[in-house]
């Protein structure tokens, strides 16, 4: 393994990577050696667009169409892995959404989707890989949180406590599976170039890069080349941490 190719020979799955922060890290962690597989469950030419990318990197690359909420889709996914690849040597749980919803206007349905797939497809798509961690005895989950899970800052209640669960549960996991050599990370990053903060209101955007010390938004490339530091080898002695990534806010 060189410094150009730290994953190098691991088997890496992201959820939620058609488009977005989530296709930057299959693509980089493709670049950096990694076989790399991902979910996604609607965008089709978003699908085509990342295993192009995954390919044209000299990677192995599988895509999915499953729903992180699909518990039975998400078993035969990672089967599948399993059967074709030996296992899944590093997860990243992507797949997130939110709405730019006050609390007054939300409705029940809007709190339980928000929570069911940032939460509970975390919960179902770790399940699912970690047994064969715990059977090889070694991995790594890095599980995308946000700025909004750790600060308090003004962005939709249900979004905040989706994350906020995500620090929590990244944790308590790392501590049940350290003996079996696994390793559990939260990277929570700030404001991107796109994704969950595009439709935040002028007034909003203008007050984050008031308050943040490099004074703008962070780039999706910039996320996923920590993401794959923190799942690497050099990184080997960390665990249950949630990292900021945040631009000095």
């Amino acid at each position: 393994m060189t410094a150009g190719r730290s994953l190098d020979g691991r088997r890496v799955l992201v959820t939620g990577a058609s488009r977005g922060l989530g296709s930057t890290i299959a693509q980089t962690f493709a670049a950096l050696g990694a076989s790399v597989a991902f979910s996604y469950t609607r965008d089709e030419e978003g699908y085509r667009r990342t295993l192009a990318g995954i390919e044209q990197a000299g990677a192995r690359g599988r895509g999915y169409k499953v729903s992180v909420l699909d518990a039975a889709g998400t078993e035969a996914m990672v089967k599948d892995l399993e059967q074709e690849w030996g296992g899944v040597d590093i997860l990243v749980n992507n797949a997130g959404i939110t709405q730019n919803l006050p609390l007054a206007l939300m409705e029940e349905e809007d709190w339980d989707r928000v929570m069911d797939v940032n939460v509970k497809g975390t919960f179902l798509t770790s399940r699912a890989v970690i047994k064969g961690m715990i059977r090889r005895k070694d991995g790594v989950i890095l599980n995308i949180g946000s700025l909004a899970g750790t600060r308090m800052i003004e962005a939709p209640i249900h979004y905040c406590a989706s994350k906020a669960a995500i620090k929590g549960l990244t944790s308590a996991l790392a501590k049940e599976v350290a003996r079996y050599r696994i390793r559990v990370l939260c990277l929570a990053p700030g404001l991107l170039e796109d994704g969950v903060g595009r439709n935040l209101p002028d007034h909003r955007l203008k007050d984050y890069l008031e308050h943040c010390a490099l004074g703008r938004v962070g780039t999706f490339d910039e996320v996923a080349r920590f993401a794959a530091f923190l799942v690497s080898d050099a990184n080997g002695y960390m665990t249950g941490e949630t990292v900021l990534m945040d631009g000095g806010l």
